[in-house]
């Protein structure tokens, strides 16, 4: 932690280890040349296990949502019937994407706090069973709910083998386990700014073999989200446009960090801090907003008391150098969330739930000093011990 820079406890844009930003101020290189040609294919390379997949990933310069609108129109053709599975707003943005693009888009809508029903899904499938493609969101920002996508992906292939799957992972891959190919799920979107501790700006996205036939007689119009260049130029150690080098220059960075941590350390990680962020805001006196069997491992979502003024909360928060989310859409005003993914450690967590616990005190709620931190740190102990690792230090990440 540094007293000159906010804990930045937001679902991302995430904070950037101190060699990702150095990584970012290189001097540009020719995008046409060998030096970015080896720094691509280490990246491309590289995802494929925590995609959980040994199929081709393209790399494109674009934010998540750019992702999004990529796997609808490589995928899918005009009245195209698409069952758009929503748990949050950006289950609402993916299934506006599809519609915008003609798809014949049936919109299943979760109560937001709540993870998708497989049960519910196969109960959609047996009234209409002509669905080409299911739209999920593995992890929702919005609301703080992980998606069980192995058991909805069960479900579907069950009723319905032939639908392509596609799943938003923007703020969970590379944080969670994921299978994509054990699964059974065609296309999967991530984005830079979250796990892979970079800045905003790329979009990666891995596809199946039948997500990739499928591009073959798909009909939508695309030209730069063109999965299929990408795919061809990536042979050759090129992007079909020109990158966001600076962007890709902090990805090749991240992932080197992402490999000399391991993917268990990194999953586990992710869940200690997971598990402080949950077990000190309660001991605030916070009510959760998610779902608990199904709750994120990257962002808390809390309920804020009745009454209470989220701007006057938040301006305290800031002020005491700790910047959290606040609710989006219909949850504006009404819940707040907080961050961890990326590099965050379990000490950033226990620094904001401090501070948390201060502001707190200073509007008058009655709470034992150091309470909640405690909280906080006993829940990360039992996390990182029940994963075989000791107490949670400030290096438990690479530096």
């Amino acid at each position: 932690m540094d007293r000159f820079e906010p804990n930045l406890r937001i679902p991302g844009p995430t904070a950037l280890p101190p060699t990702v930003r150095e990584a970012g101020a290189r001097q540009m290189i020719n995008h046409r040349g060998p030096e970015f040609a080896a720094m691509l294919d280490r990246i491309l390379t590289g995802m494929k296990p925590f995609f959980g997949t040994t199929s081709d990933v393209a790399m494109l310069t674009c934010a998540g949502s750019g992702g999004l609108e990529a796997a609808i129109v490589n995928t899918l053709s005009p009245g195209d019937p698409v069952l758009a599975v929503s748990i949050g707003s950006f289950g609402d943005r993916f299934a506006k994407i599809a519609a915008i693009y003609g798809a014949d888009v049936m919109k299943m809508e979760v109560e937001w706090g709540k993870a998708a029903d497989p049960a519910v899904v196969r109960e959609a499938f047996a009234e209409h069973p002509g669905y080409r493609a299911v739209l999920l969101t593995h992890n929702e920002t919005s609301t703080g709910v992980m998606n069980p996508i192995p058991v909805l992906a069960a479900a579907i292939r069950d009723v319905a083998p032939d639908a392509l799957i596609l799943v938003d992972s923007v703020s969970g891959l590379g944080a969670v386990p994921f299978e994509m190919d054990a699964w059974g799920v065609d296309l999967v979107v991530t984005g830079s700014q979250k796990a892979w501790m970079a800045a905003p700006g790329l979009a990666m996205i891995a596809a199946s073999p039948r997500a990739w036939e499928a591009m073959g007689t798909a009909t939508m119009p695309r030209f730069y989200l063109d999965l299929r260049a990408h795919r061809d130029a990536a042979a050759n150690g090129q992007t079909p446009f020109t990158p966001a080098i600076g962007v890709v220059f902090q990805v090749d960075e991240g992932i080197r960090l992402m490999q000399a941590e391991g993917a268990a350390s990194i999953f586990a990680r992710h869940e200690a801090c997971a598990a402080a962020s949950r077990a000190g805001l309660q001991a605030l006196g916070f009510e959760l907003f998610a779902d608990q069997r199904f709750a994120s491992r990257t962002v808390t979502a809390a309920k804020l008391p009745e009454n209470h003024d989220w701007k006057a909360f938040n301006g305290a928060i800031k002020a005491h150098g700790v910047v959290l989310a606040g609710g989006q859409g219909k949850l504006a005003g009404k819940i707040f969330r907080l961050g961890h993914l990326g590099s965050v450690t379990v000490e950033e967590i226990l620094g904001a739930i401090a501070t948390l616990e201060t502001v707190s005190r200073e509007q008058g709620r009655r709470l034992t000093p150091g309470s909640s931190v405690g909280a906080a740190y006993a829940a990360a102990v039992e996390s990182l011990g029940a994963a075989g690792i000791g107490a949670p230090t400030a290096a438990t990440v690479p530096a």
